[in-house]
């Protein structure tokens, strides 16, 4: 089973701490060894993002993010497991290691 953690912060974030990196790249090593992580990356302030819709023939984009809030993901791990309860334990071990809320959601398909 694949999940997406999505890595929730804020506009007002402070940067991480060297610990909270060094906590960030053990978690990445854990799932690395135990062949869990697909893909992880981090994602900078949607204050730059622009959204482009080209449906329907008609091309637009307009700046800034999807949805305006205060919060949004900086970041994401895919990682495959064989339950959601493998993958929530792996939620919380993320969460910590950050210092951020994490967001579950299982993957279609």
């Amino acid at each position: 089973m694949r999940f997406l953690l999505s890595v929730v912060d804020t506009q007002v974030r402070s940067p991480h701490s060297p610990e909270e990196i060094a906590a960030i790249d053990a978690f990445n090593e854990k799932l690395v060894a135990a062949n869990q992580r697909r893909l992880a990356i981090g994602l900078e302030s949607p204050k730059d993002a622009v959204v482009v819709d080209a449906r329907g023939g008609q091309i637009s984009s307009k700046p800034g993010p999807l949805v305006d809030s205060n919060e949004f993901a900086a970041g994401i791990w895919i990682i495959e497991v064989d339950s959601k309860e493998q993958a929530l334990e792996l939620a919380v071990e993320g969460s910590k290691a950050c210092n951020r809320k994490i967001e579950l959601r299982p993957i279609i398909g």
